[in-house]
């Protein structure tokens, strides 16, 4: 995503339209609004050719964008994963693990990054009927693959709002779902942890349309995205006019929640009551 925005912004600095960009690489117009986009492998050749039409001389900086392309081309951690995902989640992971700010509202479950062992293996053996423990297994050890980067000391900002139903739909057993509400306590008073609760009190707010998460990141060059989940696929928004939309869902989500030391009592006392 950062190569193909660079090469986007180079492009657009020229006057060179899409369709010649596409033209001086034997490729179409769409191919180049793919690379742009960054959903597309690179090719250095390709790269080397866009470079020199869009008069890219300077050795140091198209050395530099042609590691960036190289980089861009390595397969993630995640993709030895990839036998038990559905084919849209792995650019997630990718994007996630890009983030520096994470915002996130969550309605069904415990968002994945919060999950304990326990919870996660009862979440994907409800979502993966029929699948082998194998597969259960290596499902789970992504998810907890994932939240090592949350609790790195240079992981991203993490903002989640979690709708009380998440919080009362039970996952396992009651053991499991004790242990994954003071794992919610423990993790909330992170530093780089912002978690809220809707509570059923409010009544209707800004989330109604269900569960979405906004990522962003700290190259400027890159626009946030909102991950939107569905049952046989995603969607990745990145058009200024929807994100913000979501993020002023999310902003008004955070007015109207009680602030993460409230939302710590609520969980205490849901604690209690299991």
């Amino acid at each position: 995503m950062l190569l193909g925005s660079q090469l986007r912004r180079l492009r657009e600095a020229r006057g060179i339209t899409r369709e010649a960009a596409g033209y001086s690489i034997r490729a179409s117009e769409s191919k180049i609004s793919r690379m742009e986009l960054g959903r597309v492998s690179f090719k250095t050749r390709d790269v080397e050719d866009l470079l020199t039409l869009y008069g890219i001389t300077d050795e140091q900086e198209r050395s530099s964008l042609l590691s960036l392309a190289r980089e861009a081309n390595v397969a993630g951690w995640w993709h030895s994963y990839s036998d038990v995902l559905p084919s849209w989640f792995p650019t997630y992971v990718g994007l996630e693990g890009a983030a520096s700010l994470i915002r996130v509202y969550e309605v069904q479950f415990i968002h994945g990054l919060l999950q304990t062992e326990a919870y996660a293996r009862a979440v994907v053996r409800r979502g993966m009927k029929g699948a082998s423990e194998t597969d259960v297994e290596k499902r789970v050890a992504l998810r907890l693959e994932r939240q090592k980067h949350l609790a790195d000391e240079s992981g991203p900002e993490f903002h989640v709002v979690l709708d009380e139903a998440s919080l009362r739909r039970p996952y396992g057993d009651r053991a499991v779902m004790r242990e994954q509400l003071q794992h919610l306590i423990e993790i909330s008073e992170r530093p780089n942890v912002r978690l809220q609760i809707m509570p059923f009190g409010f009544g209707g707010h800004s989330g109604e349309s269900g569960a979405f998460t906004i990522l962003s990141f700290t190259e400027s060059d890159l626009t946030d995205v909102v991950y939107l989940e569905q049952l046989t696929s995603a969607l990745y928004l990145d058009k200024r006019e929807d994100v913000t939309q979501y993020e002023k869902a999310m902003k008004e989500l955070q007015q109207d929640s009680p602030g993460p030391d409230e939302s710590r009592d609520l969980l205490r006392g849901l604690l209690q009551l299991s």
